[in-house]
């Protein structure tokens, strides 16, 4: 199980925080701390204590907006710890998250905080500490890939996947029946899966053109509907997206 530390310099946003992330059942310890700073030190004193020792701490549940040492600052030092904590941003200000994902987080989750969205954060967290799925470098069967979780390989075919999201040196990848953490960049799955219908419409995102039921265009933004799911299409992708739909028509 996860330990976890919530930082907010809000006491309510905090309190609220501690009493969502204690009732998920794979949070094995949560602390709070009110500032940055405090926070580092715990950490700080954490890693001293060694990755398995009583103070360890898995993951960091981090508000962005805080005076002093802000919540990008932070994550920003932390990425030069030895064995960092992930993070997880739990903010109001969804204009950071471009930021956020640069410096590696786990997750962006916007308040005020909704009980089933910071649960997907935290399973996540889960998956990246624990048992990290992985694929392996040979993949003898073009139809299907493999993924591993908790010692089990499971076989998701290329064709049931609707698109991949790219999270650090992870992909997930999204089918109507779930979804999936490989190690593996998006730019390699870009490359393999061309062939087989799948296009880049961001940089974070790849998406089987079989599975886009719409295409929309508001105020000269663009965006595609997958599977319910609207995703955001790029300027610098958009003309060639509409290309591939087109003569797919």
């Amino acid at each position: 199980m996860l330990r976890a530390l919530a930082v907010d310099d809000e006491r309510p946003s905090l309190e609220e925080l501690l009493y969502l992330l204690n009732a998920d059942p794979r949070i094995g310890s949560i602390e709070g701390a009110g500032d940055a700073t405090e926070a580092l030190r715990r950490i700080t004193r954490a890693l001293e204590s060694g990755p398995q020792g009583p103070e360890a701490i898995d993951v960091v549940f981090l508000d962005v907006q805080m005076p002093g040492l802000d919540g990008l600052e932070m994550a920003r030092l932390l990425t030069g710890f030895a064995r960092p904590p992930l993070v997880v941003f739990v903010t109001a200000h969804e204009d950071f998250a471009v930021r956020a994902f640069d410096l590696k987080a786990v997750d962006y989750v916007l308040k005020p905080v909704r009980k089933e969205r910071l649960a997907e954060a935290v399973r996540r967290a889960a998956e990246l500490r624990g048992a990290a799925p992985r694929i392996s470098v040979h993949e003898p069967d073009p139809d299907h890939i493999p993924v591993e979780l908790g010692g089990v390989t499971r076989f998701v075919a290329v064709d049931d996947i609707t698109h991949v999201e790219a999270q650090g040196d992870y992909a997930r990848l999204h089918t109507d029946r779930g979804s999936h953490l490989v190690r593996i960049p998006l730019s390699t799955l870009e490359d393999r899966w061309r062939s087989r219908g799948f296009v880049r419409i961001h940089r974070r995102h790849l998406v089987a053109l079989r599975h886009i039921g719409e295409l929309r265009l508001d105020a000269g933004t663009v965006s595609v509907l997958v599977s319910d799911e609207e995703l955001q299409v790029s300027r610098r992708h958009a003309r060639e997206l509409r290309d591939l739909l087109m003569r797919r028509v």
